[in-house]
């Protein structure tokens, strides 16, 4: 076959391109990456080094499907894009006018927050990625009702807060407007248009092709390679990071990004759309070059599913992909429409996609190559020392010579939080079980009423503090997750509907003032007294109740003879009789 002039000048701008990637996967100790270039309308480099299989020594190809992680955001803004296009939402005004259900922290969110802000990342809340990270039983729809928990940090619009549950909610947003869910809008809109027919959502979707990447990294006390599981728990998350897919299906989709919409001359992504997500939305910080010193990159930008910024004097706007075991970068130099694709297998080298991105623009461009490789590699092998360093150092803060408060038995229950959900303690062969999700680790004693987690080579550490209440039972878990601790209560007991009827009815303090006992359709006794707010009474042990107002009193019923005869209030001023009228 006779190669273009565009195809021989590459292949000359690229003639040690080869050698320099074997280097790279030996001095990163890499399984496998791949490497695909876009120029105009053509893939004009498709490659791949190294192992999409470290085990069975398979090749990374051209075919291989990888997960693209978070490079699934551009797909999810321009979706909702088409819905802007149809009348259907708008860029600018509150979400919640065109989707009311939705609900944030506050009126001034729930008033002003808009779908650019959402996929901006810019509503000054926290990313509180432990709310799905290692959860299978969570929807979208469970996300967007968990938003109205989650308390900013700073004002809206004012920050940079990278967010994935706001693409979940967006992705949710457009099942609400369009009928079909994500996957499906996606798919008829965007994937089969660009025939991008290798492209799926899931891992068992993937696995269903013969050429698919398996995730592997290296062990953090040594330079073993090994086997991790995939991340399969997608479903909810899946706006943000789901698209699993291959350089030849990508290429379809750079192709389109970088000719206004179009692909074999038809129109697929509307060219409005496109302007609008790469318009700046916020301002990022100049991290790198503050840091470290290097101003390669210069005043980046984000605008809504990917960023731009200025590198070495060439507008490039790109997105960077992490899910367990799989990186990917995916960007193009909008001036000079090219395009580079990268994927590569393993957490320890995630800064791969940067370091092959920028060394491959800087070869097409003539420009003299930056020791990306060397600056990233020195800072990897530092860090990796200093976290052994550190793990070994764990626990010279233990007090020695301390028990638990109370016996093992007593800090088995399910403990919750309305945003993480629940966390279990169990206990196996008289030891406590930590279960948060799908991460389930043995819980030891460290002193006091804390108790940690082994410190597992994938998940890492989990401490446990117990708390507990005035009554001196164990009432509360606090525990380190995502940007913050977090405290858990201890699940209330569940009573049964009639005996809470038998419970329910009138009631008289000392001095004859009558006070209503009623239950109400949520299925909890509330004290109703005359001029009042009501008080809900929150099961807590047999008969007895507490109140969420003052954790010092609790209320028990009195049953003699099957009969229900009183109810005993008390707090650290003593105890009163109510009689039942």
């Amino acid at each position: 076959m006779e190669l273009t002039t565009q195809q021989t000048d590459f292949a000359n701008k690229l003639q040690d391109f080869d050698a320099y990637m074997e280097k790279l996967l030996q001095d990163w100790n890499a399984p496998g990456v791949g490497v695909g270039i876009v120029a105009g309308d053509k893939l004009v480099f498709a490659k791949g080094y190294g192992d999409r299989n470290y085990a069975e020594k398979l090749p990374f190809t051209s075919k291989t499907l990888f997960s693209i992680a978070s490079n699934t955001k551009l797909f999810t803004a321009i979706a909702a894009g088409i819905l802007v296009e149809e009348g259907k939402l708008t860029w600018d005004k509150p979400i919640r006018d065109a989707v009311p259900v939705i609900r944030f922290y506050n009126n001034e969110l729930n008033n002003n927050v808009t779908l650019r802000d959402m996929l901006a990342h810019r509503t000054g809340i926290t990313r509180h990625d432990g709310i799905w990270y290692q959860r299978d039983t969570l929807t979208r729809q469970d996300i967007c009702d968990r938003l109205k928990y989650l308390k900013p940090e700073v004002s809206l619009r004012q920050t940079f807060i990278y967010n994935n549950l706001m693409y979940a909610a967006v992705g949710y947003i457009i099942e609400l407007l369009s009928g079909m869910t994500w996957e499906e809008f996606v798919r008829e809109k965007i994937l089969k248009p660009l025939q991008m027919h290798s492209t799926v959502y899931t891992i068992d979707e993937m696995q269903k092709h013969s050429d698919y990447g398996v995730p592997f990294t290296e062990k953090r006390d040594s330079d073993e390679i090994y086997r991790i599981p995939y991340y399969d728990e997608t479903e909810a998350i899946a706006p943000a990071g789901a698209i699993i897919s291959n350089i030849e299906d990508l290429s379809h989709w750079l192709v389109a990004l970088m000719n206004d919409g179009k692909y074999e001359d038809r129109q697929i992504l509307p060219s409005n759309v496109l302007k609008t997500t790469i318009e700046p939305a916020i301002a990022l910080p100049n991290v790198l070059g503050e840091t470290t010193g290097w101003w390669e990159l210069l005043n980046p930008v984000y605008g809504m599913g990917r960023q731009t910024v200025s590198y070495r004097g060439h507008l490039l706007t790109y997105h960077g992909g992490a899910i367990d075991g799989f990186h990917s970068q995916i960007s193009f130099l909008p001036q000079h429409k090219i395009s580079v694709i990268v994927g590569a297998i393993g957490d320890h080298c995630a800064e791969l996609i940067d370091i092959i991105t920028y060394n491959t623009y800087e070869r097409l461009l003539d420009l003299e190559q930056t020791p990306w490789s060397d600056r990233w590699l020195d800072i990897r092998l530092k860090a990796k020392q200093a976290n052994i360093e550190a793990r070994g150092k764990a626990g010279t803060d233990r007090t020695l010579g301390t028990t638990p408060s109370h016996s093992l038995a007593d800090y088995v229950g399910e403990y919750a939080h309305p945003v993480y959900g629940i966390l279990k303690i169990a206990m196996k062969d008289n030891n406590l079980q930590f279960n948060f999700g799908k991460i389930n680790l043995s819980l030891n004693h460290f002193h006091y009423d804390r108790f940690d987690t082994p410190n597992d080579e994938r998940y890492g550490k989990r401490s446990v503090n117990f708390l507990t209440n005035p009554q001196g039972d164990i009432d509360q878990a606090a525990m380190s997750i995502s940007e913050t601790e977090e405290i858990f209560t201890r699940q209330a007991e569940t009573l049964d509907s009639q005996l809470l009827t038998r419970l329910a009815g009138t009631y008289a303090t000392a001095t004859d003032i009558k006070f209503e006992i009623v239950i109400k359709d949520d299925n909890f006794l509330y004290i109703v007294v005359p001029g009042q707010p009501e008080e809900k009474l929150i099961p807590y042990k047999n008969l007895t109740f507490r109140v969420q107002r003052f954790s010092d009193m609790i209320f028990e019923f009195v049953i003699e003879n099957e009969r229900v005869e009183a109810l005993k209030q008390k707090d650290p001023s003593g105890e009163y009789t109510l009689k039942r009228c």
